[in-house]
């Protein structure tokens, strides 16, 4: 092979990666604020607000089946019944595995279940209640101390070969969790916490082990601290943040996005708001390039301290 054919094939295999790695929305609107653990949508409001998302260039929408303790799926999806949205339209993204003392549920106590059987029909019950026939993705919610890849793997060969579910992750799993799973099963995803005020995943070998792997990472709460808590390191923070709202005419969640979304590993941010402005605000951060040096500045002020 000579050089000119070397190049050919590593561009068509970065051509694949952004293929695979673009098939969702650069932001992702979380949903377990949409129902009764925060906002309590109604039917309408919800289907406003997917509506919402969409012109605004968010086209994924990110469930657990925990969430609302088992009920917001089934809001949205009774939502998204009566919305018109094309399916083909957007992506649903579902994660399944906890097992929440919750009135529909008969547990004890807060557990994990990877069984086969259980992703399976965890799996069936969200389809059933997004009122959809497959999930773009299904990740697997907190790593459990029992689970198996091989177990774990009979449930998704199943749901794969049915059509029930196109791509497989995990979430909160660490690059020795993720070695485990990835013997039986192929990761497309980790959704992880990272964000300004908790960036441990930069450090730790959690996104460079994605980016070795090709595995999408997604950050859940990826505001961070900076406006739920006040204390030195969140003051020092929205010190630089009001400077660089000057320089880049931007708000201060928005420069926090683009703070993420500057990372090579190509993360996407899992917004948790129910609020339209927010939203709005959130899907216009993908155009923000934020300044090599200010990305370092704003590291260094949540750090407390200078790079080594």
């Amino acid at each position: 092979m000579n050089g000119a054919e070397s190049i050919i094939q590593i561009r068509i295999f970065i051509q694949i990666f952004k293929t695979v790695h673009t098939h969702y929305s650069r932001i992702i609107a979380g949903t377990m604020t949409w129902g009764i653990w925060g906002k309590q949508l109604s039917s309408s409001q919800m289907e406003n607000l997917m509506h919402h998302c969409i012109n605004a260039g968010i086209t994924t929408f990110d469930h657990a089946d925990i969430y609302g303790g088992y009920t917001t799926e089934a809001d949205f999806g009774n939502a998204f019944a009566q919305s018109g949205i094309d399916r083909d339209n957007i992506q649903l993204i579902s994660k399944c595995g906890i097992q929440y003392e919750a009135e529909t549920r008969q547990n004890r106590i807060k557990h994990y279940d990877y069984s086969s059987e259980y992703i399976i029909w965890s799996v069936e019950t969200s389809l059933k209640n997004l009122q959809t026939e497959y999930l773009d993705l299904l990740l697997l919610h907190r790593p459990s101390p029992l689970m198996h890849p091989e177990e774990v793997s009979k449930a998704i060969d199943k749901l794969k070969s049915q059509g029930k579910i196109k791509d497989f992750g995990v979430s909160n799993f660490t690059p020795s969790q993720m070695t485990m799973i990835s013997t039986k099963n192929d990761i497309s995803a980790n959704q992880i916490q990272f964000s300004l005020t908790d960036f441990d995943a930069m450090h730790n070998g959690t996104l460079d082990y994605m980016i070795t792997n090709s595995i999408l990472p997604m950050a859940w709460q990826p505001l961070g601290t900076i406006f739920r808590e006040k204390n030195e390191q969140t003051d020092r923070i929205h010190i630089i943040l009001n400077q660089l709202t000057q320089k880049y005419n931007a708000t201060k969640d928005q420069l926090i996005l683009a703070w993420i979304l500057k990372h090579p590993a190509n993360v996407h941010p899992v917004i948790g708001t129910a609020t339209p402005e927010r939203i709005t605000n959130a899907a216009k951060a993908v155009e923000i390039e934020l300044d090599l040096q200010d990305w370092f500045t704003l590291l260094v002020e949540s750090q407390g301290h200078k790079v080594p």
